[in-house]
This record gives structure tokens, sequence and C-alpha cells, in this order.
């Protein structure tokens, strides 16, 4: 029994994994160091870049122009004559009008237009202008409050008539039904039948 005690005492059966704490703390301080460079690096990259504020699209949205046609899709064309939409400033191409508008109107596509999503603050005045210049640029007598009331009588004018029309439509087709029920009926029977009509007695 002592030899298989000794036998055991000289064997390392245990398998675990034996660490040394020095080696491992001086990694991970190496490793931290490094961290704090690259952010130090990379904060002193430079001012932040500024951005222009959002402002309203100047150009009219072209999404009728392929509307309908048929087009033949191949692998190896380039992206402006694949299928879909291509946006040339993010060169990409989206595959249905609402995406397209989602992607223009989209924070990536506006920031590579060097805008960000504020709006810029209006003042007063330009507000004011604002109002000023759309005034101007309405035609002059285009619409007034009295053409509203001339087109209000003027329908109400029209629909009374049509209705004049149905009731004279109605009166006529009775005229007719009458005529045809008279016409219908021989003098003969009807006199041996013992009445003139079918009329009610009402008037």
């Amino acid at each position: 029994m002592a030899q298989s005690n000794n036998s055991a005492a000289g064997v390392d059966n245990t398998f675990r994994r034996k660490f040394n704490r020095e080696e491992f703390l001086e990694r991970a301080r190496e490793r931290e160091e490094k961290e704090a460079e690259g952010r130090l690096k990379s904060k002193s990259k430079g001012l932040p870049v500024q951005r222009k504020p959002l402002k309203h699209r100047d150009y009219e949205v072209d999404l009728e122009s392929r509307l309908g046609k048929t087009q033949v899709v191949t692998p190896i064309a380039p992206l402006s004559q694949q299928a879909g939409y291509y946006c040339s400033v993010c060169e990409c191409v989206v595959k249905d009008s609402a995406n397209y508008l989602d992607h223009i109107n989209g924070k990536k596509h506006q920031r590579a237009l060097g805008m960000s999503m504020r709006v810029e603050r209006a003042s007063l005045e330009q507000v004011q202008d604002r109002f000023e210049k759309l005034k101007k640029r309405r035609v002059p007598g285009s619409f007034t409050e009295e053409d509203l009331d001339e087109r209000i009588l003027k329908q109400q004018q029209e629909e009374e008539e049509r209705k004049r029309q149905r009731r004279e439509r109605k009166k006529e087709k009775k005229k007719e039904k009458a005529g045809e029920e008279e016409t219908e009926l021989d003098p003969d029977v009807a006199s041996m039948m013992g009445f003139g009509g079918f009329r009610s007695s009402k008037k």
C-alpha cells in the first residue's frame, strides 16, 4: 500500500490548468494601455464634422418614368441599369418606390449629401417673407368667395333642373302605361262584364 501512495504523489493526475497570475496581469495592463491610446487617437482626429441643416428638395422625384415598362435583367449589368430605383449618391439599387422614398428621406442618404437630420429653425421674418411670396405667386382673381357663392348657386340650379326633368319623365311613363292599359281592354268585353274600365272611382 505504501508503494501505491508514493506513485500517486509523484504523478500530476489532477488535469487542472495552472495560471501564472503575474503574467496575465501584465497582459491585461498592456491591453488597457493600447485601448486608451486608441481612444485618445480617435478623439484627437479633429473637430466633429459640421453638417448643414436639412432643407427641402429642389427637384422632382421621378417615380413614374419607368412605370409599366418591361426590362431584361442580367446579373452582369451595372447597378444603374438593374431593375429598381438607382440612387447615384449612395450607389445602391432599391426595388420599389416606397422603399426608394424611404431611402432618399433617410439618414444615410442625407448624410451622404452632407446634411444632418436637424431642421433649421425659421425666424418670424422668414415665415412672413414666405407667406408674401406665396401670395404673390398666386394668380390674381383665380378664386374668391364670390366665385364660391356663384358655383354653389349654379350647382343648386343644376340639381333642381335634374329633379324637374326626372319628375317629367316619371309623369310621361305613367301616361304611357295608362294609355296602354286602355288600349288592351276590349270595349265589348268590358260592357259585357258590366264596367267601363279598370280605373278607380277616386279623382
